[in-house]
């Protein structure tokens, strides 16, 4: 069995990693660190101090879900006590602080992985899917898009200005992750990153660019987008293929749904992809089963013994670097 200890307990740590953690066989949410109640877990140890959590020699993984500016700091104790590490996206705040961390595991022979979750949407391995298909042929335009309709300033960390916040830093990892692992790291780099609404103390808009030779990616995100784009968008020489809509697994875990519940991570067929061919014909794309469990059972397997880190902390380090080089512009 797997123990792992939980830092932090807010969306991120509540909704996701202790339901997952929870349902993954092997695994066992042992500690929570939080000033927040933790009754729907109550076979987990509560601490008000992380470093406590940090020092209980009895567990094996430590997982990292506090604000951003916090996961450095927070990993490095981790790993300096002798745990191995996951860490919510982004790794670090920086690039600089990500190396330092992944050498530091490196040097302690302890495992750091970064949950980039996203990787285990239906919707992005359904995209993986087709690519290894070859049912695109060569794909020339990638567009990756996560629109939002939020006026108003919502309240917390992400909003509120300071290391780590703003919309960038929030989505863009996921979505520069998903570039990454399709398309590998890009010759060169534009970003137009800005804020839109009246009152936004962050970054609320962004749009980047990746230029791999003559094939362009997109990655962009905007806050006053009522009529969504499409989700995914990709055009090749065999056709394009059209997804809108956003893999359902969040809204189920913010629900106070659990991974176990009949037909988690399933899209209904209306919400499925259109693959359209050279000749213009049209044909929807059943959905791939979506489980960020995925995740956890490859930790799982690292911690064990049984296979690599889910997510290379280098992944996590390009994502850093391309998102700085987007704010260059």
């Amino acid at each position: 069995m797997v123990r792992v200890g939980l830092i932090g307990f807010g969306l991120a740590g509540a909704s996701f990693h202790a339901p997952l953690i929870s349902t993954v066989e092997g695994m066992e949410l042992a500690a929570i660190s939080t000033s927040r109640p933790t009754d729907r877990f109550p076979a987990a140890t509560r601490h008000d101090d992380p470093q406590a959590l940090i020092e209980d020699d009895s567990l094996d993984l430590v997982v990292i879900a506090t604000p951003n500016d916090s996961h450095a700091p927070l990993a490095q104790a981790a790993l300096a006590a002798g745990r191995h590490v996951v860490v919510d996206k982004p790794l670090a705040t920086d690039d600089a602080d990500a190396v330092a961390l992944a050498q530091l595991a490196r040097g302690a022979g302890r495992l750091l992985s970064v949950f980039h979750n996203r990787r285990w949407d239906s919707d992005f391995l359904t995209v993986a899917r087709l690519l290894r298909e070859d049912a695109l042929g060569e794909v020339m335009l990638a567009e990756f898009r996560w629109d939002r309709f939020r006026p108003a300033i919502k309240p917390g960390w992400r909003e509120e200005g300071g290391p780590g916040s703003g919309l960038l830093n929030d989505l863009g990892p996921h979505m520069i992750d998903h570039a990454i692992h399709l398309f590998g790291m890009p010759d060169a780099v534009a970003g137009d990153v800005t804020a839109q609404r009246a009152q936004a103390g962050v970054d609320d808009y962004f749009e980047i660019v990746l230029r791999y030779g003559a094939r362009r990616v997109t990655i962009g995100s905007a806050s006053l987008v009522a009529a969504p784009r499409p989700r995914f968008a990709l055009h090749g020489t065999r056709g394009s293929f059209v997804k809108y809509g956003i893999d359902p697994q969040e809204a189920v875990l913010r629900a106070g749904g659990m991974p176990t519940d009949s037909g988690y991570g399933i899209e209904p067929d209306a919400q499925w992809g259109v693959l359209t061919d050279g000749e213009g014909l049209s044909r929807p794309v059943r959905s791939e089963a979506g489980d960020w469990r995925g995740f956890y059972r490859g930790m799982r397997d690292a911690v064990r013994g049984g296979g690599e880190v889910p997510v290379d902390p280098a992944d996590a380090v390009r994502g850093l670097r391309i998102i700085a080089a987007a704010w260059v512009g």
